[in-house]
């Protein structure tokens, strides 16, 4: 079904379009994700869509009937409300129904004229059917569930609306809109301020919603799990790509590098017969030069075609630092009664990249300030290693001073060895160029300013980069880039993040607060959903066979082929990738890999092993082959779980 469609829209200010004849068409069930570089006019779009802002040419068309909603940036709130008043007054039209229901069941009870009575009978009937239709018996349930899923405690319920930070006012704002469910959901950065579980929640609810929707995000996780198409805006043009973000990102190459090879191959067709041209303009081949110039002037040629590219961002080289950067044992805090995390033991070795997520006010950050020896632990002890130089971006970005320059911030004392133009370079390369380097700090987009403090850790020479949350001002693009940087850099990377994307391409080790425990997990993020995807399978099987137990009288199950095969729906079970093996064995082989891994990392500690050259090889490989297996054990587990019977 058709909800929305778009013709020849343009909007710009000054004498710069931000984009031109934008067209596209919005059905039930599309969820596009809208990317962009910023700037591009992602949000200006947004607004013309909705119909808060009005378009220079071109039009938008709503399906009659179709009700839209777009989730507002800047929350407004009636003082006096409560935090479950408000949310329940998306269901404003529902509930004026329900009212009517009342009133007209009241004038029932009373009614004594028979013509009066079958009106108000038949009007009650519809009442109730209307209801029936959009389940509106159920809202207290429907309320409690999104505010719940959006992290709200019942015991907030009844708090005045107006005493929440401003975070959790735009989270009761995507509450509203999830609620009233209008046709078309227009959703401007919906997982901001969101923690990975809530943004995991968020993603589900949104998968699974039949309306059409468009969704600005920089989180390409979620664009991953939510979208079915693409919308790139670049170069004015919008550009539609089927699938989800992973798709987009192929599709998008792919394209490119095609119409580049069109282009050249243009080209090189040009030049030939502009060569030609200038052989045989005159003489006996004239009329052929001739006839290969009104070749040339009736050829629509093909334009080179761009995409959009992120910032250069490198890291320098870097001094080596001890083998192991930080020896952590034991290590607990706590604040009065409240345990941020205990008996917490890891190794950073040098040249990993270390990855912590968790929600909130979990202790992340914490957990940086006591490695960097700003904060005691309550509990156990860091070692450093020998020759680290930690450089720390914190996620506020207080690195830079903003009443000073951006060249004079990033390189506060010129060293006589690094010219002006060295430090342009240098920002340059972090995308920083033109009069952006003479501007002050404090002038600077949250992008900007992300990438100054990165060029300044640089230029500082820390062989031991400690980044908390170093996506939240950088687009994806920019996010890339950064990705790239991290991944070629010669030293090791500590990073606090939620982009669940970035710490997939950069952790080789991750440590995961989760519900009060902390635990450390061999892998990046695809390894650690593994695993929580592993035990929730293991769960759900110790839960039906203990159920299955409980039981008296009942019929055992079928041993037959077709029974093995096929689930009690019907349902095919996949087919095995490992050879059978019992899940109690593969928990025991696990638990030694993950012994064996301790074993090899506590000896990489020592310093006897690097008088052996060949030692310390042998030792690296048989750790990165113990994690290998253990990636593959997690997965075999998994499938163990889910196919014995």
């Amino acid at each position: 079904m058709l909800l929305m469609s778009c013709t020849n829209l343009s909007r710009g200010y000054d004498a710069n379009p931000l984009f031109e004849d934008v067209a596209f068409e919005l059905h039930a069930g599309d969820r596009v994700g809208f990317v962009g570089p910023n700037g591009a006019g992602k949000t200006t779009l947004m607004k013309i869509l909705s119909g808060v802002d009005t378009p220079d040419t071109g039009a938008v068309r709503v399906h009659a009937g179709a009700r839209l909603g777009m989730l507002l940036q800047v929350a407004e709130f009636p003082p006096g409300r409560t935090l479950f008043q408000e949310a329940k007054s998306a269901f404003d039209e529902q509930l004026a129904t329900q009212n009517e229901l009342v009133e007209v069941a009241e004038q029932l009870s009373t009614c004594t004229d028979e013509t009066q009575r079958k009106q108000l009978a038949a009007r009650f009937d519809r009442l109730n059917e209307i209801l029936h239709a959009q389940d509106a018996y159920q809202l207290d349930h429907k309320v409690a569930d999104v505010l719940s899923g959006l992290g709200f405690l019942e015991a907030d319920y009844d708090r005045e609306v107006l005493t929440f930070s401003g975070g959790q006012q735009r989270r009761l704002l995507l509450a509203k809109l999830l609620l009233s469910a209008p046709d078309v959901m227009l959703l401007d950065e919906p997982s901001n301020h969101l923690d990975i579980a809530t943004t995991e929640w968020l993603e589900d609810y949104l998968a699974h919603q039949p309306q059409g929707m468009i969704v600005i995000s920089h989180d390409r996780y979620f664009l991953d799990k939510v979208s079915t198409r693409i919308f790139e805006l670049h170069n004015q043009k919008i550009t539609a790509y089927p699938g989800n973000y992973h798709q987009y990102v192929r599709l998008r190459d792919e394209r490119y590098e095609r119409q580049l090879k069109e282009w050249e191959s243009q080209r090189e067709f040009i030049e030939k017969q502009e060569e030609y041209i200038r052989r045989a303009h005159y003489g006996q081949l004239a009329k052929q030069a001739q006839s290969r110039m009104k070749v040339l002037d009736k050829l629509e040629t093909v334009d080179r075609p761009t995409r959009v590219e992120g910032p250069n961002i490198h890291f320098s080289e870097v001094s080596r630092s001890g083998d192991v950067v930080f020896h952590v044992e034991d290590l607990g805090k706590r604040f009065g009664d409240k345990v941020l995390f205990k008996d917490l033991n890891f190794d950073v070795q040098r040249g990993k990249r270390l990855g912590i997520m968790g929600p909130n006010g979990c202790g992340k950050t914490t957990l940086l300030k006591i490695l960097l020896g700003d904060e005691e632990p309550t509990a156990g002890e860091v070692q450093r290693g020998h020759l680290v130089f930690p450089g720390y971006l914190d996620q506020h970005l207080k690195l830079l001073p903003e009443d000073q320059q951006v060249i004079r911030a990033v390189w506060p004392e010129p060293d006589p060895s690094i010219t002006e133009q060295k430090m342009r370079d240098l920002l340059g390369a972090f995308g920083l160029q033109g009069e952006i380097v003479e501007q002050k700090v404090g002038l600077l987009s949250g992008g900007e300013r992300s990438r100054a403090a990165l060029a300044k850790l640089t230029v500082a020479g820390a062989n031991v980069l400690i980044l908390d949350e170093p996506t939240n001002h950088l687009d994806l693009w920019a996010c890339d880039s950064l990705e790239d940087a991290i991944r070629a850099f010669e030293g090791t990377v500590i990073v606090v993040s939620h982009d669940r994307y970035f710490l997939n391409r950069v952790a080789d080790l991750l440590v995961v607060f989760d519900g009060g425990r902390v635990e450390v997990v061999y892998g990046n993020y695809d390894t650690y959903q593994l695993l929580v995807n592993a035990r929730a399978e293991a769960a759900k099987a110790a839960g039906t066979k203990a159920g299955n137990q409980s039981r008296k009288g009942d019929v055992a199950p079928s041993t037959s082929a077709a029974n093995a095969d096929t689930g009690a729906l019907g349902k095919t079970k996949r087919k095995r990738k490992y050879p059978y093996r019992k899940v109690a064995e593969l928990e025991v082989d696990v638990a030694k890999t993950e012994a064996q891994i301790t074993a090899l990392e506590a000896s990489l500690v020592s310093p006897e092993i690097y008088k052996d050259g060949s030692k310390v090889t042998k030792t690296m490989n048989d750790l990165e082959a113990a994690k290998t297996k253990l990636a593959q054990l997690y997965e075999h587990w998994e499938e163990a779980v889910e196919l014995n019977g």
